[in-house]
């Protein structure tokens, strides 16, 4: 699937700048790190893209692991309700941990993330977002590295879906009023 050729998108970042963020955010990553070990935890399914890219920009002793959250069924709207569906197949006390989610919106997912991981008490618990949508944030959480930050609009593509659809765009996109559903 090409976004060029999709109707009824609309491109907001382009691969291009996506993958200039990406980079920019992995220099800063390895800044803070300081030479350290680094176990990322990826947000499934969303995050999956991000977290590659990311890993590739970030010269450093890294391993990841995945959780699952679910909060939004097969809509736009966060149910509200965060349940974790996995779990991390390694413990992480005393590890520099990074959150890598696709997006930062409500804060619902990445406030129960982060309490949760905290619980196996991690040396440092940091967050990177690529997208950060401040004006619909319920919980107070920031993210330490953000790639983007955005209005609220629905963005697909780079790993975000719509009804599990269009996650392969390799930009991130807008839908469009005219978009076939």
């Amino acid at each position: 699937m090409d976004t060029a050729t999709t109707p009824g998108l609309e491109i907001l970042f382009t691969r291009q700048q996506i993958h200039e963020r990406v980079a920019e955010m992995g220099a800063e990553i390895i800044r803070d790190l300081d030479g350290e070990k680094l176990v990322m935890v990826g947000v499934l399914k969303g995050a999956a893209l991000f977290l590659a890219d990311l890993a590739r920009a970030i010269k450093a002793d890294a391993t990841f692991d995945f959780v699952a959250v679910s909060s939004y069924g097969a809509g736009q709207r966060s149910s509200g309700a965060v349940r974790l569906i996995k779990d991390l197949d390694e413990p992480i006390e005393g590890k520099n941990v990074l959150i890598v989610e696709d997006i930062l919106d409500t804060g619902l997912t990445l406030a129960y993330l982060r309490k949760l991981l905290l619980q196996q008490r991690p040396k440092t618990l940091r967050i990177a977002t690529l997208l950060d949508k401040p004006s619909r944030r319920i919980e107070k959480i920031d993210a330490d590295y953000i790639g983007f930050s955005i209005p609220n609009l629905f963005v697909i593509g780079y790993g975000m879906d719509y009804a599990e659809h269009y996650r392969n765009l390799p930009d991130i996109c807008l839908l469009t009023p005219e978009h076939p559903e």
